[in-house]
């Protein structure tokens, strides 16, 4: 005969009491399908850690049914892509695996996002990785869904591409002042170090975005990953022959960029976004120059949406 199994969560609680705002696990490891494209066959897995959480709303319980989560997390997350509407599910799952005891829910899968994207000119292409997170809270019966996602760009420093000018200007003035010009002795002069004696500064950089979706049937990443390297122009690249490298050259020149640029860019793009309900950036130039970084800030500015404070995201 199968002895009863002692379920201590269910026995009542005795003092302290108290209402608690969320409890549940973090660190769960689950391999995920996240959906590349509007085609659900075109999904790949990829390894997530997951937090996954309810409220405990009776005092007198003593917590709550965490191996429920977990079990609905497994089934639900991990067979299907995952999608705002699956998202939505899950969390629906987990307050009706807790009647009594909770009314909201909350979830967060964080992995790395890998996508195949073209080179500038030549026919190669290569993998490019970016951090992202999506989230999902259910309160009061109502739905959020949140992606955050970091891209890597390039960026050019204005003033010290004007400085460049300046020298390269100079040089030009010492070399050939007084002198009758020859348009092959000055080409040549032209590609020589002495020709380009000063370049501007350059930093790799980071458009760290968070959207709240609006469109919930699909999981857009890589509309996403294209609205922020449209705007900033100057994408790090993967796979790079020589016709790539001297394009990547052109772009920074072309997009000479602060922080300040940056963030006008991003914040122009998502602007004409209606499927974002709101959207927090925070651009991240790491200086060449000095030894810190140049930061810009901005939020959509909707009633009760994002604050625009700069530590949201900051990086490690």
């Amino acid at each position: 005969m199968t002895k009863h199994m002692p379920d201590i969560a269910c026995q009542p609680h005795q003092s302290p009491q108290g209402k608690l705002n969320w409890v549940g696990m973090s660190g769960i490891e689950l391999p995920i399908l996240i959906q590349q494209g509007l085609n659900p066959e075109n999904s790949v897995r990829l390894s997530s850690q997951t937090q996954a959480y309810v409220d405990l709303n009776d005092p007198l319980s003593k917590g709550i049914h965490m191996s429920r989560l977990y079990l609905l997390l497994d089934q639900m997350a991990t067979q299907q892509p995952l999608t705002p509407l699956r998202v939505k599910a899950i969390l629906e799952a987990f307050i009706d695996s807790h009647q009594t005891l909770s009314t909201q829910a909350f979830v967060e899968f964080k992995f790395d996002y890998y996508e195949r994207r073209n080179s500038l000119k030549s026919d190669n292409s290569g993998w490019k990785h970016y951090p992202s997170t999506l989230r999902g809270e259910l309160r009061n019966g109502q739905f959020e869904c949140e992606v955050s996602i970091e891209v890597p760009y390039s960026s050019t420093c204005p003033c010290s591409a004007a400085l460049s000018r300046q020298l390269i200007q100079q040089a030009f003035e010492a070399q050939f002042s007084g002198k009758a010009l020859d348009y092959t002795q000055v080409m040549d002069w032209l590609g020589t170090p002495e020709g380009i004696c000063a370049t501007p500064h350059s930093q790799r950089s980071y458009a760290q975005v968070k959207v709240k979706l609006n469109q919930l049937e699909h999981l857009e990443l890589s509309k996403l990953i294209n609205q922020i390297e449209d705007a900033v122009q100057t994408p790090v690249q993967a796979a790079v022959k020589r016709e790539d490298e001297q394009e990547f050259a052109r772009l920074n020149a072309s997009n000479l960029m602060f922080c300040e640029d940056a963030g006008r860019r991003l914040q122009s793009q998502f602007d004409q976004c209606p499927e974002y309900q709101d959207y927090w950036v925070r651009i991240n130039h790491l200086e060449s120059l000095h030894p810190h970084d140049a930061v810009a800030v901005i939020t959509k500015g909707v009633p009760q949406g994002y604050r625009d404070e700069p530590n949201l995201m900051d990086r490690m």
